[in-house]
């Protein structure tokens, strides 16, 4: 990036970041500095405004009413499901599921497409790199099926051994399972190849999008992924609100994962017949105004442009990367070629939480401990590793800002 293009840039983010009420407060006696946006990003006020609306204007429940407020509230909230399908190019809004969360979205997965394909003897092939709920519910899974959960292996940099993961998909697997970028070191896993591998097998593959969806432009018919999930928090969106892409074939075939309202056709004392896609997986009264506001939170980075984003993370990555070096017995976790605007790193002498702790009182928020990915701090030796995950709307000063605070630590541990 030439200098002028970077003073560009930066001057289009910083526009950007007036929209973000929540960045303008001191934290502590400081202006904040909020480099946790793995967990959870901060909202604009255009994803403020939108649940606002709903709340004062069009609060009714969807689908089942015949009065004006319900076929408004009805419009917004399907309106919002269109708004995800063009934004990770699904074939249909058949396709799009709402739920709470990528855990939701997962469990889902595991529980309907698990609990009705996985036989004993069967395999899932995940990767060392992933977060807990894309370890767990496929435990859960296995173990009432008599399946057996494969992991293939990483190297010291943090990226995925193709060697191991190509050794362990066999005509036993019935599923791989694998995040798109690593939440606890922000490695940008080959999807592609991962999803090309699995189906020369016919085996589906669902990728664990809840790191990669703020950063990188998602088209899942380009990925040729069977599912794809994330959650609106991250994406500058509402809490508790998530979306499970599936191909119409498989969600189809599956069966319903909660029964209730909204996901039914027809119920007697004897049968049930179910609802058609994407409603035979949304029982009873969804999160309406989460809906809206992801799609509010959608149209907002898609005005700002992903390309123009992803090229912004990354230049403060590199300046994190380059300026955290500098520091004496500052060890970054995570060296992966192809990386996610996110830098784990471990200091000399100091626990991560201490230095969470301390930070805080410079308004520099960051996130400390395992990151729910306990078996990635196994791998490497650790009980926890701070985290700084940038957003487009952090600048390069709070960066500078970072690396100073930390030097101050160092002092105090003297």
């Amino acid at each position: 990036m030439t200098r002028n293009a970077n003073s560009n840039l930066s001057a289009q983010m910083a526009k950007w970041r007036s929209d973000f009420p929540v960045l303008q407060q001191n934290i502590n006696g400081h202006p904040l500095v909020y480099l946790d946006n793995g967990a959870s990003s901060q909202r604009p006020l255009a994803v403020i405004e939108a649940e606002r609306h709903y709340a004062s204007h069009l609060h009714s429940n969807v689908h089942r009413g015949v009065h004006s407020l319900s076929a408004l509230a009805t419009d917004a909230f399907e309106g919002a499901r269109e708004s995800v399908r063009r934004f990770l190019n699904a074939r249909s809004t058949r396709e799009i599921i709402f739920t709470r969360g990528t855990t939701e979205s997962i469990n889902l997965v595991a529980q309907s497409y698990g609990g009705s394909q996985l036989r004993a003897g069967d395999e899932i092939l995940i990767t060392t790199l992933e977060h807990h709920s894309n370890i767990v519910p496929w435990q859960m899974a296995c173990k009432a099926a008599g399946a057996t959960l494969k992991v293939a292996a990483i190297n010291r940099r943090g990226e995925l051994d193709l060697a191991s993961f190509k050794a362990l998909l066999s005509p036993r697997t019935r599923l791989v399972a694998t995040s798109h970028v690593s939440n606890a070191l922000g490695s940008v896993l080959p999807v592609a190849q991962i999803v090309a591998l699995a189906h020369a097998q016919g085996v589906p593959v669902l990728l664990d999008g809840a790191q990669a969806i703020p950063h990188l432009s998602i088209d899942v018919q380009a990925l040729d992924c069977d599912f794809y999930v994330f959650s609106g928090h991250k994406l500058y969106g509402p809490d508790g609100i998530g979306v499970l892409y599936g191909r119409e074939s498989l969600l189809e075939a599956m069966p319903p994962w909660q029964g209730g309202g909204d996901m039914i056709l027809t119920v007697s004392f004897t049968e049930t017949t179910y609802n058609q896609l994407p409603y035979k997986f949304e029982a009873g009264t969804p999160h309406i105004s989460g809906a809206i506001g992801l799609g509010a939170a959608i149209d907002y980075v898609t005005q700002i442009g992903l390309k123009n984003i992803a090229e912004w993370e990354q230049h403060l990555l590199h300046h994190a990367t380059a300026q955290l070096s500098t520091i004496e017995g500052l060890t970054i976790i995570g060296t992966a070629e192809d990386k996610a605007s996110l830098v784990s790193f471990t200091v000399d002498g100091i626990h991560p939480h201490d230095l969470g702790t301390i930070l805080d009182q410079s308004g520099i928020a960051i996130r400390t401990g395992h990151h729910c990915a306990m078996p990635v701090m196994q791998f490497f030796g650790l009980p926890a590793t701070a985290r700084a995950s940038f957003a487009f709307y952090n600048t390069m000063d709070e960066i500078d800002q970072l690396v100073t605070a930390v030097r101050s630590a160092q002092h105090l541990f003297r």
